[in-house]
């Protein structure tokens, strides 16, 4: 069989699909069909790696991130997060949307995903900074561009899914890889914010009384412990990611149903079948994802793509450009989690010859299609806060490229300068 047509067929048969409005999962999984079909390989050869890209123990941290995540939200836990940042930054000039950003520096220590953030604060943030005074386009690209940080600071269930696809690059590292970046992308929101605010004049929020910013400070960082449970566990060797995630989890509960009792333990039902839910569409994802994977391996496209990478400029500053305008694009067209398992095998194998650390190459493609997160098409992150906001996608433009400057400047700074990224991976971690 011609090896040229299969490609076309692959490549072809996903986009068209995908145009279509096709969710991707299926896209992905009848496009490795129609190409199985045509190289005569047994279609119980796509069944065998679908199964595969699921049958991993690493994995099993994904469903109980999720869960936590849900028993937070559920939980009204994000409440008292959105109070220990106001104790911090409300004060200040434009202090509601410097909570915005700060919030979900501290969930997404704790859910790992940017809907799953927009989808929690989007709910209390954006109405509250429209009766503040915010304007809705900003309060709304605010609430779903902070949302990246999710995908870099730890724990970043795609920072599991990239390890896998990258053939087991630490989760621990990967995990310290993206603490500063996470954290320099949150400073520079709050900067851009404060920007805004002198430019609007938007309020300060008001002071709070010192006995109750220490109530708060308390409550606040007894549920951050979710976050340092999980760090703390896998940077010291006590657990892996799966186990910290499950201690996580069940340290959640207990929070929810035991400490704070926001909820009956009678609504553990419908937190299950939430989290259910969510895992489903995500293992879905990275079983199709491995089928397609593993037929453009099969038909040798990662190695004829770095071929001609290769080809067109041996200087690494302009190949890390390149990938960085290619990663831009994706993201804005396809899903984070097949994006990620489907561009691994052909982009690390590049970076690795032009001298780049796998941990490095993983947080330069996390930001980068946590960027297209929230741009359109695609973007996820993007539909779930114009629902939450009641606006339409064009009236949120205008204020997403005021935000997307600092997402731009730190994804410059973390591709071009690796110690952003390496520094506390080598100094925690050291190979």
């Amino acid at each position: 069989m011609d090896q040229t047509v299969a490609i076309w067929i692959l490549l072809g048969s996903f986009f068209l699909l995908a145009l279509i409005r096709m969710p991707i999962s299926l896209a992905l999984g009848v496009s490795s069909i129609l190409t199985a079909l045509y190289l005569r390989l047994p279609l119980v050869v796509i069944a065998q790696r679908m199964a595969g890209g699921i049958s991993s123990f690493p994995l099993m941290a994904i469903p109980f991130f999720i869960l936590a995540g849900q028993l937070m939200t559920e939980g009204k836990l994000v409440d008292r997060l959105v109070d220990l940042a106001n104790v911090f930054v409300g004060r200040i000039r434009g202090g509601l949307g410097m909570i915005n950003a700060v919030d979900s520096m501290f969930f997404g220590g704790i859910s790992g995903s940017a809907v799953a953030d927009v989808s929690s604060l989007g709910p209390i943030l954006i109405p509250a900074m429209v009766r503040k005074g915010y304007h809705l386009d900003f309060s709304i690209a605010l609430t779903v561009t902070t949302a990246v940080q999710a995908v870099l600071i730890p724990p970043s269930h795609n920072a599991i899914i990239y390890s896998l696809a990258a053939g087991g690059v630490s989760v621990g590292r990967l995990f310290l890889g993206g603490m500063i970046p996470g954290i320099l992308l949150g400073l520079s929101f709050i900067g851009a914010n404060y920007v805004m605010a002198v430019v609007h004049d938007y309020p300060r929020e008001d002071p709070i009384p010192f006995r109750r910013a220490v109530q708060i400070v308390g409550h606040g960082l007894l549920t951050l412990m979710v976050a340092v449970i999980i760090m703390g566990g896998i940077v010291t060797g006590i657990f892996t990611a799966t186990e910290s995630a499950a201690i996580a989890a069940v340290y959640a509960a207990i929070l929810c149903f035991l400490v704070y009792r926001d909820v009956p333990i009678s609504h553990l039902g419908k937190v299950l079948r939430g989290a259910v839910g969510t895992v489903s569409m995500v293992f879905l994802l990275i079983a199709t994802s491995s089928a397609f994977g593993w037929l453009l391996a099969y038909l040798q496209v990662p190695a004829k793509i770095a071929a001609w990478l290769l080809g067109l400029t041996s200087n690494r500053y302009l190949l890390l450009a390149l990938i960085n305008v290619f990663l831009l694009f994706l993201g804005c067209v396809m899903d984070m989690a097949p994006a990620i398992v489907i561009v691994t095998p052909i982009l690390l194998p590049v970076v690795v010859r032009m001298g780049i650390d796998p941990v490095h190459f993983g947080i330069i493609l996390l930001l980068n299609l946590g960027i297209g997160l929230c741009t359109p098409p695609v973007g996820n992150a993007l539909f779930v806060g114009c629902a939450i906001g009641g606006a339409r996608m064009e009236q949120v433009v205008q204020a997403l490229l005021i935000c997307y400057i600092p997402m731009l400047v730190v994804l410059i700074l973390v591709t071009y300068y690796p110690p952003i990224v390496m520094w506390v991976p080598n100094l925690v971690m050291p190979r």
